[in-house]
């Protein structure tokens, strides 16, 4: 019953559509997805309101709790090439539902623990594990789902993250004051057991146009034939009698000759159905639109390319990732905790987390409407995000009160929304690398940003147990994204050339060697593995 459902006749199989259905059962995919985010990133920076807690249970210094988070967010993006090769291998459902279980299972578990070093299995691992099997299947199949609404219905979906915060940080605060973190921690494993669901939900897209029925009900009819064909039959016709032969010898020869042709006819045959399967498989790859007719090719190619490093512009844009990743997690462990230093309510200073998390959302739609506009080119609204952010980290530390706190958290909110919806994005624009390296600039891209998730949060743990003062965590967020503001504001002249070329052939264009020297600076295009460009060389 359950292996019916995911097959193409039952309620979860393929769904078919002539054409990009933009809605349809992509709007259960995006409410799918809404979930996803919730209790996967919705999670993981809600989890500060459990630093406390874990402390004092475990005897343990800041940095070592630390460790949590960031071995969950290392695990998380350094294994994203994994979740691509179960996806392709098993498809969406599978991977996601197992995913869902782990994220269960890996923070039930947590509540049963003993040391520090367990709970860095359970929800570093275990758990980590989860996040990466359920979010990047789920953020893929729904852009299949959608075309000219893409943006603004992922936008849409991935302010779960936003609204989990929103809800998550003053309910299960209230919830450890009833019951205790560790009982707390078993409600919240049972409602990312959701996730299960949410994975089923995730029906696979089949294109099939009308247009082409008719081609296609001629192969069927044609496949049907050769299958109906009855070799049996004519076997058993040519073994039967025949008074006509006048000796035995005669019809041991017969029956061999006819044996001979039957089994050449059979042949004959199969290769027609193999032929004909054929080309209804190259008749479903026509079909497809442009989009998936790549995926399908980059499918059969290598999984990591790492010739995408060789591009200066991607090395400076993964080094602002790098950097900048430092202030996307860390903040959100530690504000609760910095403003209870500064004399703030505890009750009242988890609304910090749900202050900058309606932010977010605002941030994540505005700046939608903003790249669509088209006026300004992304990449300059993309690091003027990073400099404003790098200079509200540094305000957090300046401020007083819980009202100047709460400006500082809407402020850091919708930047974050800001940036956290573009810079994976950002790779398909020609000022990084383009729409057609970006499927193999994406997973070297997440992996390089997963060892600042990993050293994030433990380096401002360390410094706030050095000068026992949370404002340290955040000098360190704002240090790490003005460096990856640096490199981000290097990308454009990098890929333009501006940094080395101009400024070589300026220097030697008026000296007599000059032709000499230009020559002898040329690199091969097998190493910078570009393509000639006819205007560049006149």
């Amino acid at each position: 019953m359950v292996l019916w459902a995911f097959r193409s006749e039952g309620c979860l199989g393929p769904k078919v559509y002539s054409e990009v259905p933009d809605g349809g059962w992509g709007w259960i995919v995006a409410m799918a997805f809404f979930i996803v985010e919730a209790f996967t990133y919705g999670v993981i920076k809600s989890f500060g309101i459990f630093l406390k807690d874990l402390m004092c249970e475990f005897n343990e210094s800041n940095s070592r709790v630390s460790w949590i988070i960031s071995i969950c967010v290392f695990v998380m993006t350094f294994t994203a090439p994994l979740s691509t090769v179960l996806s392709n291998r098993f498809g969406f459902q599978p991977v996601v539902m197992f995913g869902g279980l782990l994220i269960s299972l890996g923070t039930i578990s947590t509540a049963f623990t003993s040391y520090i070093h367990q709970i860095y299995v359970t929800i570093g691992i275990v758990a980590g594990l989860g996040y990466c099997l359920t979010f990047l299947p789920t953020v893929t199949i729904l852009s299949q789902y959608f075309s000219r609404q893409r943006s603004l219905v992922t936008a849409m979906a991935s302010t779960g993250e936003s609204f989990a915060i929103f809800a998550f940080a003053p309910a299960f605060t209230e919830l450890k004051t009833h019951i205790g973190w560790r009982y707390t921690i078993v409600v919240l494993g049972i409602l990312q057991s959701t996730i299960i669901i949410c994975g089923a939900l995730l029906r696979p897209m089949i294109i099939r146009p009308k247009t082409t029925a008719s081609c296609t009900q001629a192969l069927q009819s044609r496949k049907q034939e050769i299958i109906n064909s009855l070799p049996k039959a004519e076997l058993n016709h040519s073994l039967s009698p025949d008074p006509g032969i006048p000796s035995h010898e005669k019809q041991e020869q017969g029956l061999r000759t006819r044996e001979q042709e039957q089994d050449l006819r059979t042949g004959e045959q199969e290769q027609d159905l193999q032929t004909v399967e054929q080309q209804e498989e190259e008749e479903e790859l026509l079909q497809a639109p442009p989009s998936y007719q790549a995926a399908g090719v980059q499918a059969r190619n290598k999984l990591l390319d790492l010739s995408v490093l060789k591009e200066g512009s991607f090395a400076c844009y993964a080094a602002f990732g790098l950097f900048a990743t430092l202030g996307f997690f860390a903040p959100q462990l530690y504000v609760v905790e910095l403003s209870a230093s500064m004399g703030t309510e505890r009750d009242k200073a988890a609304y910090m987390l749900s202050i900058m998390a309606v932010a977010e959302i605002f941030g994540r739609l505005s700046i939608g409407w903003l790249l669509s506009w088209g006026r300004v080119r992304k990449i300059f609204v993309l690091l003027g995000c990073v400099s404003l952010m790098c200079l509200v980290l540094v305000l957090f530390t300046i401020v007083n009160g819980f009202w100047g706190l709460a400006l500082c958290c809407v402020l850091y909110g919708f930047l974050l929304g800001n940036i956290a919806s573009t810079h994976i994005p950002m790779l398909a624009e020609d000022d990084v690398v383009g729409i057609k390296r970006m499927p193999l600039a994406v997973g070297i891209y997440v992996c390089i940003q997963s060892f600042a998730g990993l050293a994030g949060p433990p380096l401002g743990g360390i410094l706030v147990d050095i000068t026992q003062n949370y404002s340290s965590a955040f000098y360190s967020c704002a240090i790490g994204t003005g460096i990856g503001a640096l490199f981000l504001g290097l990308v454009r002249p990098t890929k333009t050339g501006c940094l080395c070329t101009k400024k070589r052939i300026s220097s030697h264009q008026h000296s007599p060697g000059a032709k000499h020297v230009i020559e002898d600076n040329v690199v091969p295009e097998e190493i910078l593995d570009i393509s000639p460009n006819p205007q560049a060389q006149s």
